[in-house]
């Protein structure tokens, strides 16, 4: 049963179960004997845990580089839906919107734009398309929706990735102290032994000697 209780253990070590992006679960360190079973086993296994954390965070470096890119991009996807939306309440009015534009950071300037059923959007790469205004207004809809669905998978992957950290040191805790426990073990048996055999040989002096 011992034997089948340590095959289920090593299993599930080897397939742990992942969050809804792939991240896989830390495994928790009950027992510490389920990973190591003498001081041989500690050096591999704390290095493996550490390995473990290391990919974590690392994980979780890329995380935080995507959400400041996604915080970066959103408000810009947000104000360009919301100007297409103006010009398409705007495409039947009789008069022109009146408006300034930026030429650069410190400089504007005014115009006049008269009412449209076309608009133009900065793909990236230096690419701009020319949308009909109902289809420009559904994709920047969509990117929007899509960049808040992605960034709030990253925050929830950060909070998972965190937990998973922590697991993880803990764990490497647990196992680091078996060892000092096992080694304070060791030194106790070692004097033990050395005391009675102490006694043993002074037992064997012969009288007088």
């Amino acid at each position: 049963m011992a034997s089948k209780g340590k095959e289920t253990a090593a299993a599930a070590r080897k397939e742990p179960a992942s969050n809804p992006r792939g991240i896989p679960y830390a495994p928790f360190v009950d027992k510490v004997e389920d990973y190591v079973t003498t001081r041989a086993d500690v050096e591999p296994t704390l290095r493996s845990f550490q390995e473990m954390i290391a990919k974590y965070q690392f994980m979780e470096q890329n995380l935080q580089r995507r959400v400041a890119g996604l915080k970066d991009k959103m408000p810009d996807i947000q104000k360009t839906l919301d100007t297409v939306r103006f010009l398409k309440l705007r495409k039947d009015a009789p008069d022109p919107i009146e408006t300034t534009f930026e030429l650069n950071e410190t400089l504007y300037a005014k115009a006049e734009i008269p009412p449209t059923d076309e608009v133009y959007i900065w793909l990236g790469a230096n690419v701009m398309l020319s949308y009909p205004i109902d289809e420009a207004e559904e994709l920047l809809d969509t990117k929007f929706q899509a960049a808040t669905k992605s960034l709030n998978n990253c925050e929830e992957d950060l909070d998972f990735l965190r937990e998973q950290i922590t697991t993880m040191e803990v764990a490497l805790a647990r196992v680091y102290n078996w060892d000092v426990v096992q080694k304070r073990k060791e030194k106790e048996e070692e004097e033990k032994a050395e005391k009675a055999s102490g006694k043993q040989k002074e037992k064997e002096k012969p009288p007088g000697g």
